[in-house]
């Protein structure tokens, strides 16, 4: 099944000596549950809302993706193809820092 084999491979690259994965922000909780906080996580796929005719599927916001465990998140098209990316950024910080304490 997906799951046992997110943690084979998640543990396969650990075991050569990866200090972490790429994995969709769906797996964090299980990858972190596995593997411990000091194995890192780099999480994709982080979205503030669903956006139109996006190829991403499983999606989560940025504040989630942190509160599951990831270490480092991805946000791509919904900054660089923003009207203003440098306010859209500092809103998804805001939203952040409002959200984990």
């Amino acid at each position: 099944d997906l799951e046992s084999q997110i943690i084979h491979l998640a543990k396969l690259a650990k075991s050569a000596g990866l200090d972490g994965v790429v994995a969709s922000p769906k797996e964090i909780k299980l990858i972190r549950s596995e593997l411990g906080n000091d194995f890192v996580i780099l999480t994709p796929g982080v979205r503030t809302e669903k956006l139109a005719n996006d190829d991403q599927k499983r999606i989560m916001t940025p504040s989630h993706a942190f509160l599951d465990g990831a270490d480092y998140i991805v946000i791509g098209r919904p900054i660089y193809q923003s009207p203003d990316p440098a306010d859209t950024f500092e809103n998804i910080l805001q939203q952040i820092k409002s959200n984990i304490k």
